[in-house]
Order: C-alpha cells, then sequence, then structure tokens
C-alpha cells in the first residue's frame, strides 16, 4: 500500500477503496441502522410543539444537534487508531499520511451524506419541518445539507481524535469528554459565563444550532407566554389572526437571524472546522513512527 512509486492521488484512490470494502465486508451498513433508531428516538421524544413554540423548538433543535453529533463521532473516533501499527509500517514505505486521512475523509462523508438522509426523512416525517426554507423555499432540503455538515464535522473531529490517541480503549475514553464538551459549551441550554463565550465559538454544536434555528427562522415562533396570550385574546376577537397584531415584542437573537447569509456563514464555518480538523489530524499522525509500541 506505500509503494513510493505511487503518488498522493493515487494513494487517496487504494485507502479510499479500502474504505469502502471494508465498510461492505464488516457489515458497516449497521451504521445506518443506529442513525435510524436514534432517529426515531430523538424524533418521538422531542415533542409535537417543536416548530411550533419558541421553547419547544430550542429543545427540539437541540436533541437533533445532539443525534448529529454522536452519530458523525461515533463513526470515526476508533477508525484510524485500530489501524495504527498498519498505518507505521505502511508510512516508512513511502505512504503519504495526508493521502490516508483524506481517503478517510472521503469515505466517511458519503458515509455521513447517508446518515443525514436517514434523520432528515425521519424528522421530516415524524415532526413536520416548516413549510419555507431560506435558501432553497424547502426547509427539509435546508435541514439535510445542515445535518449532512454538522455529522462530517463531528465525524472530523472523531479523525481528528483517532490521529492523536494510540488504541480504540484510549479513543473510546475520550470521546464521551468531547461529546460533553459540544453539547454543554453550546449556549442553548445552558448560561455560560462571559470567560467561556469564546469557547462556544469553536464547537460544532453552536454553528449547528444556529444553522437549523436559521432555517427554521426561530426568532418568528412565538413563546409559549406569546401563544398564550395570542389564544386568549383571539377567542374574543376574531379579527387577530397573528401573535404580532397585538404588538407584542420577542427577544430577537442575531445568531439565528433568518437570513441566506446567516445560514451560508454557518455552512461555511462547519466545512472550515472539518478540513482544521483533517490538517490537525494530518500533522499529529505523521508522529507515528516515534510510537514505542
Amino acid at each position: 500500500m506505500g509503494d513510493t512509486r505511487i503518488g498522493r492521488i493515487g494513494q487517496i484512490k487504494i485507502y479510499t477503496g479500502k474504505c469502502f470494502r471494508s465498510f461492505i465486508h464488516e457489515n458497516g451498513w449497521k451504521s445506518l441502522i443506529s442513525t435510524l433508531i436514534i432517529s426515531i428516538i430523538l424524533a418521538w421524544v422531542i415533542g409535537d410543539n417543536t416548530f411550533a413554540v419558541n421553547e419547544s423548538t430550542k429543545t427540539g433543535v437541540f436533541a437533533m444537534i445532539c443525534g448529529c453529533i454522536w452519530t458523525g463521532l461515533f463513526n470515526s473516533i476508533q477508525s484510524v487508531c485500530r489501524e495504527r501499527a498498519i498505518i507505521k509500517r505502511e508510512h516508512r514505505t513511502g505512504l503519504h499520511i495526508s493521502s490516508y486521512v483524506l481517503a478517510h475523509m472521503i469515505f466517511e462523508f458519503v458515509q455521513c451524506v447517508a446518515e443525514a438522509i436517514v434523520l432528515t426523512t425521519v424528522f421530516d416525517i415524524f415532526r413536520d419541518f416548516p413549510s419555507t426554507g431560506i435558501l432553497f423555499g424547502w426547509t427539509a432540503f435546508e435541514f439535510f445539507i445542515s445535518f449532512t455538515l454538522i455529522i462530517f464535522c463531528a465525524d472530523a473531529l472523531g479523525i481528528l481524535v483517532s490521529c492523536v490517541v494510540k488504541t480504540e480503549n484510549a479513543a473510546m475514553t475520550v470521546m464521551p469528554f468531547v461529546l460533553i464538551v459540544q453539547l454543554v459549551m453550546s449556549g442553548m441550554m445552558f448560561t455560560l459565563p462571559e470567560k467561556a463565550e469564546p469557547i462556544k465559538e469553536l464547537t460544532i454544536s453552536k454553528w449547528g444550532l444556529c444553522a437549523i434555528c436559521s432555517s427554521a427562522d426561530l426568532n418568528e415562533i412565538p413563546t409559549k407566554d406569546t401563544l398564550e396570550k395570542f389564544e386568549a385574546a383571539a377567542e374574543s376577537d376574531e379579527e387577530i389572526t397573528s401573535w404580532k397584531d397585538l404588538g407584542l415584542t420577542q427577544k430577537y437573537d442575531m445568531d439565528y437571524d433568518a437570513s441566506v447569509q446567516n445560514v451560508t456563514k454557518t455552512w461555511l464555518v462547519l466545512i472550515l472546522y472539518s478540513a482544521l480538523y483533517g490538517a490537525i489530524g494530518t500533522v499529529c499522525l505523521k508522529f507515528v513512527d516515534k510510537d514505542k509500541r
């Protein structure tokens, strides 16, 4: 595999093919079953008020992001470290580490697309998405793109971790800590101290939440209190057809601004982070020859 006569492009093709063959021979399709089960459970528990009530929407979207990040991390957290001895041997005979990591990322991206299709389909069936999107006029397609990028970004982070640690056990030990940081530091469910705000900007969860909430136009979804006031007023005045007719106002969060610029910005950040994780993982794996095992 690591023949010096094979260039970087050739090695990418070889290792990408190896990833797909391993996926087939090791019944990798079972990961899609796992994604399906997780999607059904999440869609079942997030509640009927998702995309109808502001607070419920936040909770529901947070659950979706949790599912995406878990799926991405679980895809790849052991993918590199389990082959570390092979990588070490082949690196000494001409393997380009960048080709190896890129091959894994290409394969993982295809897998992430398939998983995003499952997530989007299940969520759309059980919890109707808003009818109008920001970029394409079809929210389900926007959500699919966001889910793909979130899962892939988490997947790339998993590859980074897998490039750093030396054993599969170590990878699984690190995984819960990575997941907790991503979820706690998202800023959605917990109010972060001011000093922790910069950390939030570095999380996949923060940008994933921004993408989904922007496409769902969260700022225009009434809060529970607003909805109760509207329903009470509508019972006594038939001319009141929207909560805005009451002159009520809600906090406007610019992170969830329903604009093309904001949605594309979140997608670009997720793509940038994915590339960054892959690059850092490549640099870290280059030191594989120094393993003393």
